[in-house]
């Protein structure tokens, strides 16, 4: 594959000598006369000393995605196929027979494979490329994955937007096993859910939620649950099985709605006394309100609502509206679980905004849990951004 050459500004690579996988634009004095999309460069610094290597884009305003500070250390089919197995080794222990069969396997640059996303779904693997340097791997992954993992099938849900930011296309297909493929079973602490690996959210399912749909689960026994963007259900789910007595689905999506019940009627729960409302999740709170109806317990989990820096007093406006809301139609005694998967807004900025929803809202709330992303996506200490998930565990009192 084609090399080239990175030149930093003075004093631009003390972050990526500390660890920091990024380099940006800015950061760059002289890059590449020819480049592909993708490339493999060296990075030097001012002096022309070796800083790093990774892949340049001279699309994306992340310009190089480093792979490796070791000069020694090359770029190939190995190095991914190292990685790849060392991040499946790394989850070993969260796979439990007869509980858990459902984890995140490749967490991108927390894995030190940027631009990769591997989730298993039982016997099944769903991958992710967003980049163009990790495009030029895709046939390695996929081979990769089949000798490492042996599964049943592969499924590419490479059909996030954010690929056009590196030039890329989407694409959606079955690139391994049954090409009909839908809706995948998996086990969850026990749990029963399908998920729908063509067209569900991100890889099919929200694996970072495993650790506090258990959380709810343990707070749920005797609730009336509301469960806001309510998707394929898994909280839902969860709270049933803890004891909840009944879940109302909020989603705007009829086939997630759909698969909510299914997921609920697999284990063992009716449609009634659960509901399922298709709508948006904003005006039903204000009917609920207006017209008296409370909760034991709200979860709140919205999609991202930000995804530049522009949007992020808009968002804000919108979480502090949202939990606002939520407050006032909890009991005395009700918990809310709220949470951001905006990489955006961060956790001292989430709970500013949801201590002004409750000043609001006048409802006094304890924080009883800290809230964020399970273990199989894990946080690179010099890495801050891939820490995205946060939430709070609130009583009303």
């Amino acid at each position: 594959m084609e090399h080239g050459t990175v030149i930093l500004n003075p004093g631009k690579d003390k972050p990526v000598k500390q660890g920091h996988p990024w380099i940006f634009s800015g950061a760059i004095k002289k890059e590449p006369t020819r480049v592909s999309a993708g490339m493999t460069v060296d990075v030097l610094d001012a002096n022309k000393q070796f800083v790093a290597r990774g892949y340049f884009n001279p699309a994306s305003q992340i310009r190089v995605r480093v792979l490796t500070t070791n000069e020694f250390e090359m770029i190939d089919a190995d190095l991914i196929r190292r990685r790849i197995k060392a991040a499946v080794g790394r989850r070993e222990r969260l796979v439990k027979s007869g509980q858990t069969n459902a984890v995140r396997l490749v967490a991108h640059e927390s894995d030190l494979l940027p631009g990769l996303i591997v989730d298993r779904y039982g016997e099944w693997l769903s991958f992710q490329i967003v980049t163009a340097g990790m495009e030029l791997w895709r046939s390695e992954i996929i081979s990769s994955l089949k000798e490492i993992v042996s599964p049943k099938g592969i499924m590419e849900r490479s059909d996030d937007a954010v690929r056009e930011k590196e030039g890329l296309s989407q694409r959606n297909e079955v690139v391994y096993g049954d090409t009909e493929i839908s809706e995948v079973p998996i086990l969850e602490n026990g749990m029963k859910i399908l998920v729908d690996i063509r067209s569900g959210h991100k890889t099919g399912f929200y694996l970072d939620q495993r650790d506090n749909r258990a959380v709810i689960r343990d707070y749920a026994a005797g609730c009336d649950v509301l469960n806001c963007f309510s998707f394929s259900g898994g909280f839902s789910v969860a709270a049933m099985m803890g004891g909840a007595k009944s879940v109302i689905n909020v989603d705007e999506s009829g086939p997630a709605l759909t698969l909510a019940s299914k997921n609920l009627e697999n284990n063992g729960f009716s449609s009634s006394p659960n509901q399922s409302v298709q709508g948006d999740v904003f005006k039903l709170l204000r009917d609920y309100k207006s017209s008296g109806k409370v909760f034991d317990l709200i979860v709140l989990d919205p999609p991202k609502f930000v995804s530049s820096s522009a949007q992020i007093d808009r968002a804000c406006r919108g979480y502090k509206d949202l939990n606002l809301l939520a407050m006032q139609l909890l009991r005395p005694g009700g918990l809310l679980a709220t949470f951001s998967c905006s990489g955006l807004i961060s956790r001292d900025l989430f709970q500013k905004v949801v201590f002004g929803a409750s000043i609001d809202a006048k409802a006094d709330m304890q924080i009883i849990r800290h809230l964020s992303q399970s273990e199989d996506h894990p946080t690179l200490l010099t890495f801050p951004e891939s820490l995205y998930l946060k939430g709070l565990l609130l009583r009303k009192i």
